[in-house]
């Protein structure tokens, strides 16, 4: 049989082992609380990169379509400005000076020679139109300039001079424009061209029978006068397209 003393050392022996056992089990316990801890920081952490690799793109391309957008917007106000102005070249000042449009000129009852070569330049230009004939109507055009400047002005006076000025001003400024236009806005400017020339035959008379036609559909729909020596319609606004549509609204001598 062991002695009393080999048992008190065996027990002594077990004690340690438990406490060292004891001892283990709380350092484990310990660890694994600092180890949760440690893997939440870090969970914290590398969300928080995630969260920051994904909001700084973000703001990098807000930044990108904003000075986009920004140089975009610029460009694109100077290239609009300049189409706009290379394709209607100065409709605004075409529009401005048709002011003599809304007054009511009598028409004159002279049977008046001096306005022939005028006139005769105008039908050019229409006929031209007719046939959608760039070249013919811009030869159309230099006649109509060439015919202003020899008309003699000094036997107008008064009033009837001030409204011719204001016409020719006008006239001069679309004849210059379908001399140098493609035929589309030769179009454009000869329904003003049309409007200055039967203001002119109302305010100076002319020896020639005319009449004045119109469009329904020319303008935009809007509408559109012009002046022919033949009662046949010959529509200058859409020539070949929509030869005769029309109608005479009346006539002149």
């Amino acid at each position: 049989m062991q002695s009393v003393e080999e048992n008190k050392n065996k027990y002594k022996t077990i004690k340690n082992e438990i406490q060292s056992i004891h001892e283990f089990l709380k350092n484990i316990k310990l660890m694994s609380k600092k180890i949760i801890y440690v893997l939440a920081i870090a969970l914290l952490i590398v969300t928080a990169c995630k969260d920051g690799k994904k909001n700084k793109p973000e703001t990098d391309h807000s930044k990108m379509e904003m000075k986009k957008d920004h140089n975009d917007g610029h460009d694109h106000s100077k290239m609009e400005k300049k189409n706009n102005d290379d394709h209607n070249h100065d409709h605004s000042k075409m529009e401005n000076k048709t002011s003599h449009d809304s007054k009511t000129i009598e028409q004159s009852k002279v049977k008046n020679p001096a306005t022939t070569p005028i006139i005769n330049a105008y039908l050019q230009i229409k006929n031209g139109l007719v046939a959608t004939d760039k070249s013919a109507t811009a030869k159309g055009a230099t006649a109509l300039l060439t015919a202003f400047k020899g008309f003699d002005m000094s036997k107008l006076s008064g009033n009837t001079h001030k409204e011719y000025m204001e016409i020719l001003e006008n006239a001069k400024e679309q004849a210059e424009h379908i001399e140098k236009s493609p035929i589309d806005h030769q179009r454009e400017h000869f329904e003003v061209l049309s409007t200055d020339i039967t203001d002119m035959i109302a305010l100076l008379g002319t020896e020639k029978t005319l009449y004045q036609d119109h469009c329904p559909m020319a303008s935009n729909g809007k509408g559109a006068n012009w002046l022919s020596e033949t009662k046949e319609i010959k529509n200058p606004y859409f020539g070949s397209k929509m030869m005769h549509c029309g109608s005479v609204k009346k006539q002149i001598n």
